[in-house]
C-alpha cells in the first residue's frame, strides 16, 4: 500500500506547464449562465452568428454594385425576400421545398384553390407555408416569439404570427384585442320595430312622439344614482319617478334620500324590499309631518317603526302596507290604541304571521273614523270578523278578498250591506263563493251612492239575479264595473246548466242599460254564457258608449271580426280592448288610438298599416 502511494504521490508531483492554447477561466457559475444554459442559449453560438452577420453586411454593398438592377419586390418569390443566411440551410431549405411541391398533401391543398392561380408564385407560397407548419418547434420545446423575441415554451394553444411563427401569450393577447370585429349584420326591413309594433298593439307605447316630461322623466330614471338631488320637484313627479324606479327595483337606501322632503305630507314606494329597518326609521324622522304612508314590500319593517310612530305621536290618516310580516299582533294594537282615532284610511295586504280576528276588532272599536277600508290576503282573518266592519258608520270605501280556503257566509255580508250600505261609495268583494243572490239584493236594496262594483270569483250568483239586480236599481249609472269570473265552473259540462250560473246574457244586456252611459271601465273576462246574440244587441248600429275606455272579454269566445269592429264603432272614446282566447278574431281593422290586447295570429291594420301579431 505504501508503495502505491508513493507511487501515487509521484504521479501528483506538480510538473511546469507546457506552452499550450489558452483555456477559458472557470470558476463559479452565475445566475446569467444557469439561465442560458436551461434555455440552450449558447454563448459560443451567439458570437458566431454575431460574426456572420457582420461579414453578411460586408459583402452586401459589393453585391449591390454588381447587381444595380434587382427585380422589384413585387416580382420576388418568397424564398427572396428572406434575410440573408447561412448559404447550406438556404440550400437545405430550397431542397426541402422542392421536395413539398412533388408531394400529395401539396398536391391536395393546391387542389382546393379555385379562380385564378399564378403558379409559379403561389406555388412557392404554398410549399413554404407548408415547410413552415412542419418545422414549427412542437408543444413543450422552446420557441422564440416572431414579435418580442421571447423565449417561450410552445403549447397546443400558442398562436401564429403574421409572418407564420408562434407568437408568446402576452403577443398573443395583444394580436387578439387588436384584431376588429367584424361588422354587424344588417337586419331585415321590419324586424327592428316588431317590439314596438307589439307595444303599440298592447298600449305600452303612445302613438307618436312622447312628451317632453316623459322623455326626461324616464332619462332621470336611467341615471338615477348618478343624480344627487332632484329639486324642487312636485309632488306629482316625484311620484311617477318613484313608479318607474320601484319597477326596476331601484329604491335603495342610496336612492332614497332623493324623495324625503320635509315639507311634504306623502310618500309612495312601490317596491322597498331593498330598504332595512333604518331606512324606515329615516322615513318617520326626515319627513315629520307626514299624513299618508304608502309603501309596499315592506317585509324589513319591525316593531320599533311602529313604536317610533306612536312616540312622536305623528299625525297619520292614510296608512297602507303591504307585507309587514314582521310587526306583531301586540304591535298593531298599541298602533290602534294609540293613533286609531286620526285613521281615515287604512290598506293591508299579503300578512300572514300577525293580524288575527282580535286584531281586527280592535281596529274596528279605536278606528270610528275609518272611511277607507281594504283587507287583501291576511291569512289569520276569517268570516268571524265581518261583523265588526258594519260599526264603522264612517265607511264609505270598502274591500276585501280573503283567502281561497276561508270558508264565507252570507249573513255577515247582508248585515254590513244593511248597515253601512247606504253611505259605500265603492265595493269590492272578490272570491267570496258561498255569497249568493241575496246579496245581491240588499245590494240593490240599500246601496244608492255607488260608482265602483267589483263582484268577482264567485259560482253562485245566477244570471236572473245579476239581471234584476240592474234592473229598476235606483243607484246611478256606475263608472268602474268588475264582473270577471262570474261563471260555472264545472268543466265536465262546459256549456253550463239550463239556468245559466253568474253573468250571461240577460245580466249582460241589464247591466249596459243600467250603466252604459257612464261606465269607464267594464271587466267581463271568462263570463262565457255571455251569448253572440247579446253582444250583438249591446253593440247594435245606433248605440253610443261614450266613456268606455276599458273593456275585457276575454275568454268570450263567441266574439269574431263583426261583433270587434261594433265594439269599436260603439266605444268612441275606446283606449283598450282586451280579447284573449277570442280565437275567432282573425282580421279586423283597429283604429288609431285604440290598443288591441291578446290576439293570436291575427292579421291587424291600423291606418292602412297591416301585420300579423302573433304573441
Amino acid at each position: 500500500m505504501k508503495s502505491e502511494a508513493a507511487g501515487t504521490g509521484r504521479r501528483r508531483t506538480r510538473q511546469p506547464r507546457q506552452p499550450t492554447q489558452p483555456q477559458g477561466i472557470r470558476g463559479p457559475r452565475s445566475a446569467l449562465t444557469d439561465y442560458l444554459a436551461s434555455n440552450n442559449i449558447s454563448a459560443q453560438q451567439i458570437r458566431d452568428d454575431w460574426d456572420r452577420r457582420q461579414a453578411e453586411a460586408q459583402r452586401q454593398p459589393d453585391q449591390t454594385e454588381q447587381e444595380p438592377s434587382n427585380p422589384p419586390e413585387e416580382s420576388r418569390s418568397p424564398s427572396d425576400l428572406e434575410s440573408p443566411e447561412d448559404p447550406v440551410k438556404k440550400r437545405k431549405r430550397q431542397q426541402a421545398i422542392a421536395k413539398i411541391k412533388n408531394s400529395k398533401e401539396f398536391a391536395k391543398r393546391k387542389a382546393r384553390f379555385s379562380g385564378d392561380y399564378d403558379d409559379e408564385e403561389d406555388d412557392d407560397s404554398l410549399a413554404l407555408k407548408i415547410h413552415e407548419e412542419k418545422n414549427r418547434p412542437q408543444p413543450g420545446q422552446l420557441a422564440n416569439c416572431e414579435i418580442c423575441d421571447k423565449r417561450f415554451t410552445v403549447t397546443p394553444y400558442s398562436k401564429a404570427g403574421p409572418n407564420g411563427g408562434l407568437l408568446c401569450v402576452d403577443c398573443s393577447k395583444k394580436q387578439k384585442a387588436d384584431e376588429k370585429k367584424p361588422p354587424a349584420k344588417k337586419r331585415a326591413p321590419g324586424i327592428g320595430r316588431r317590439q314596438n309594433q307589439a307595444n303599440l298593439l298592447d298600449g305600452l307605447t303612445p302613438h307618436g312622439t312622447q312628451s317632453l316630461l316623459e322623455t326626461c322623466i324616464k332619462k332621470v330614471a336611467v341615471h338615477i344614482h348618478d343624480i344627487e338631488d332632484f329639486g324642487d320637484l312636485p309632488p306629482s313627479l316625484l311620484l311617477r319617478l318613484g313608479q318607474i324606479l320601484s319597477r326596476r327595483r331601484a329604491v335603495t337606501s342610496r336612492t332614497l334620500d332623493l324623495f324625503l322632503r320635509p315639507q311634504y305630507t306623502s310618500i309612495d314606494l312601490f317596491d322597498c324590499a331593498k330598504l332595512g329597518t333604518d331606512d324606515y326609521h329615516k322615513i318617520l324622522a326626515s319627513m315629520p309631518r307626514l299624513t299618508r304612508v304608502n309603501l309596499r314590500f315592506t317585509t324589513p319593517m319591525k316593531d320599533q317603526i311602529f313604536h317610533y310612530m306612536m312616540e312622536r305621536d305623528m299625525e297619520i290618516k292614510d296608512l297602507h302596507l303591504d307585507g309587514p310580516n314582521l310587526v306583531t299582533d301586540a304591535c298593531w294594537r298599541q298602533l290602534f290604541i294609540k293613533l286609531g282615532h286620526r285613521f281615515l284610511s287604512v290598506k293591508l295586504w299579503n300578512l300572514d304571521s300577525a293580524f288575527d280576528n282580535e286584531t281586527a276588532r280592535v281596529m274596528f272599536l279605536q278606528c270610528p273614523n275609518l272611511q277607507r277600508l281594504k283587507l287583501k290576503f291576511l291569512h289569520k282573518i276569517n268570516n268571524d270578523m265581518l261583523e265588526g266592519i258594519s260599526t264603522l258608520k264612517s265607511l264609505q270605501h270598502l274591500s276585501l278578498r280573503f283567502l281561497d280556503e276561508t270558508e264565507t257566509k252570507t249573513e255577515p255580508l247582508l248585515q254590513i250591506m244593511s248597515s253601512i250600505g247606504p253611505q259605500l261609495e265603492t265595493l269590492s268583494l272578490e272570491e267570496f263563493q258561498s255569497a249568493d243572490d241575496r246579496l245581491l239584493q240588499h245590494i240593490h236594496d240599500h246601496c244608492r251612492r255607488l260608482t265602483k262594483l267589483r263582484l268577482t270569483l264567485n259560482s253562485t250568483f245566477t244570471d236572473k239575479g245579476l239581471a234584476a239586480f240592474f234592473t229598476g236599481w235606483s243607484n246611478p249609472a256606475l263608472t268602474y264595473v268588475d264582473l270577471n269570473s262570474l261563471r260555472d265552473v264545472d268543466m265536465t259540462n262546459p256549456d253550463g246548466p239550463e239556468e245559466p250560473i253568474g253573468l250571461a246574457s240577460e245580466g249582460f244586456v241589464a247591466l249596459m242599460e243600467h250603466s252604459g252611459s257612464k261606465v269607464q271601465h267594464l271587466n267581463i273576462a271568462s263570463c262565457r254564457h255571455v251569448s253572440y246574440k247579446a253582444f250583438e244587441q249591446v253593440f247594435a248600429e245606433g248605440k253610443i258608449y261614450p266613456n268606455l275606455k276599458y273593456l275585457d272579454i276575454s275568454f268570450s269566445t263567441v266574439v269574431d271580426d263583426y261583433l270587434a269592429q261594433c265594439i269599436f264603432r260603439c266605444c268612441p272614446a275606446l283606449q283598450r280592448l282586451v280579447v284573449f282566447a277570442c280565437f275567432k278574431i282573425r282580421d279586423v281593422h283597429i283604429p288609431r288610438e285604440v290598443a288591441l290586447i291578446g290576439t293570436v295570429g291575427a292579421t291587424i291594420k291600423i291606418d292602412g298599416i297591416t301585420q300579423t301579431e302573433t304573441i
